[in-house]
């Protein structure tokens, strides 16, 4: 017989009753947890054909299963898969929340294997710091970030993958044609987002703009500006200039 999931969120007297029991992060599945984790995924898969599911892990809470889905969306189940709890889960003695912890950590990107070449490299001073950014010449949040965030940094290699959004930026990805085409790319992209300037020219070149679509939906990239430091932290919006250079420090350690 099918187990029928019931999904509810956390609240809060219900992190309040938990709390007692948050001692830890969540630990890899061993032993008797391996095969109880194992069933759990069965069962869940059979109830939820559509989802991928990557993982499945005990958490601090006895009875309680962290289960890893789509790569990075996290969920929990109780051993038997009655109950689905859609919420996070909060460590109360240290304010922390493990469910960001782990999202966190699976989003982590692999910085030596992202595909350069089809980047637009910028080079300032001696280019010792290394950053990419998923852009989009249309979005206000990217220029935000190109001209407060990222215009004064120095000793730091940027790559901006061009990520035009259709649905949002139908000219997008016409601008970021032009940009790519452009003799000069890095002039191009700098007059286009600082300036307001067009580059010139019919943008008929090869681009990798599909490509970057891909690469984008891989990494769990869904919007711009996607920041990615060389420490492999995924950050998404147009942060500071000094959230920036903290993240930077972190990746130079």
């Amino acid at each position: 017989m099918s187990v029928r999931i019931k999904k509810f969120g956390i609240a809060a007297g219900l992190l309040l009753a938990l709390s007692a029991c948050l001692v830890g992060g969540n630990a890899v599945a061993t032993g008797k947890d391996a095969a109880v984790a194992k069933e759990i995924q069965t069962k869940l898969q059979a109830e939820i054909p559509n989802a991928r599911i990557n993982e499945v892990n005990p958490t601090p809470i006895a009875g309680i299963y962290e289960v890893v889905v789509n790569g990075r969306n996290i969920m929990y189940v109780d051993k038997n898969v009655k109950y689905l709890i859609d919420g996070e889960l909060i460590d109360m003695k240290q304010k922390l929340s493990l469910t960001q912890q782990r999202v966190q950590a699976l989003s982590k990107v692999d910085f030596s294997s992202l595909p350069l070449q089809d980047a637009i490299k910028i080079v300032r001073g001696n280019g010792s710091r290394q950053m990419a950014v998923f852009t989009d010449p249309d979005c206000p949040f990217c220029k935000r970030l190109e001209q407060e965030g990222l215009k004064d940094l120095d000793n730091i290699t940027i790559y901006q993958f061009l990520m035009p959004l259709d649905q949002l930026h139908p000219d997008a990805a016409r601008k970021s044609a032009l940009v790519w085409c452009a003799p000069d790319r890095v002039a191009a992209w700098n007059e286009l987002m600082l300036q307001g300037k067009e580059p010139a020219g019919d943008g008929k070149c090869d681009t990798p703009l599909a490509r970057v679509a891909a690469l984008a939906q891989k990494l769990g990239i869904s919007g711009t500006p996607g920041i990615v430091f060389a420490s492999g932290k995924l950050v998404p919006g147009a942060i500071s200039r000094e959230q920036i250079e903290k993240e930077l420090a972190v990746a130079a350690k």
